[in-house]
């Protein structure tokens, strides 16, 4: 008799927001105070990437944020705008 084996459903995991912000203040180890556009300021950390190629993050610089939808006050930097550069 053949045995089939049971695949067990993976949940699904909700897709991150994403939004744009300006870098307010630095922190130690590399986290960051990111004021959002409209006008909130989340706690950011540098993405695994960022830190591998070590891209440097300064103030005033412009990023890309990722963010759970399940804490909306804490979020991940995900890529650094150079100067003069349009948003993606």
């Amino acid at each position: 008799m053949p045995t089939t084996k049971q695949q067990k459903a993976e949940p699904v995991k909700e897709a991150p927001l994403e939004v744009f912000g300006t870098v307010r203040q630095i922190y130690p180890s590399t986290t960051f105070a990111v004021e959002l556009e409209n006008g909130h300021t989340v706690l950011a950390h540098l993405a695994g990437r960022l830190r591998r190629h070590r891209i440097k993050i300064l103030l005033g610089d412009r990023v890309d944020l990722e963010m759970s939808p399940y804490d909306l006050s804490k979020a991940r930097i995900v890529y650094r705008y150079r100067a003069g550069e349009a948003r993606r």
